[in-house]
């Protein structure tokens, strides 16, 4: 990598950091025509948004710097979707459904895992925020997922993921379907809310989803 590559790296984590969305999609334009691997884009990215974590942790960031940081991910991902799906053509391991549960508006923890997923070779179906528990089970039974990915940001809609986690388990052909859940959680949350994984790290959760695949022998399509 070249020093202007390592300058660009380091200005587009800075960026994500800050929050200042015009130079984050310049300097990803700029690398995406310049035929850089997206999953390097993702992952410069990924540390940016590790640093508005911590800034919201250290009430640096309100929740309407989550939103915004979200907001970012999200346009980041229209313009390196292309590049995306050109460099990983033919090689999806498996359909998993993502969403942020009901009661939660959330996203950004979220996309970051989609983009993840995608530059790994996982199609990704997400359902947007606020999810009913219903729609998970819905999307399930028509897609059948390898994986189901549950977010949530904020304390008060650890009982609507619980919810979504029961009627998952309550339906004969969506219950042996894995469930992670990210965001704001820990093991003990897991263990609340009767989910398979928990992580609050994009890059784990993708790992598990490839175990997932591994185990039950699936090959990619």
């Amino acid at each position: 990598m070249s020093l202007r590559d390592n300058d660009l790296s380091a200005r587009l984590i800075q960026s994500v950091a800050d929050l200042r969305e015009q130079e984050v999609l310049e300097i990803v334009n700029q690398r995406v025509a310049r035929g850089e691997d997206p999953m390097d884009i993702v992952e410069d990215c990924r540390q940016g948004m590790i640093l508005v974590g911590k800034r919201y942790e250290e009430r640096q960031y309100y929740l309407s710097g989550l939103i915004l940081a979200g907001e970012i991910l999200r346009e980041v991902t229209e313009i390196i979707q292309p590049a995306t799906e050109l460099k990983y053509s033919g090689r999806s391991l498996g359909t998993v459904i993502v969403g942020t549960v009901q009661g939660d508006i959330h996203d950004a923890g979220k996309d970051l895992f989609q983009i993840m997923l995608n530059v790994h070779g996982f199609t990704v179906i997400d359902l947007g925020v606020d999810v009913p528990p219903q729609r998970f089970v819905d999307k399930a039974l028509e897609v059948h997922p390898v994986a189901i990915g549950l977010s949530c940001l904020i304390t008060g809609a650890y009982p609507s993921m619980k919810a979504t986690i029961e009627l998952l388990r309550s339906v004969e052909d969506t219950r042996s379907i894995p469930v992670a859940i990210g965001g704001q959680v820990s093991e003990d949350v897991c263990s609340f809310v009767g989910a398979d994984h928990w992580s609050v790290d994009a890059m784990d959760g993708v790992r598990w989803c490839e175990s997932l695949v591994s185990k039950t022998g699936l090959e990619k399509q």
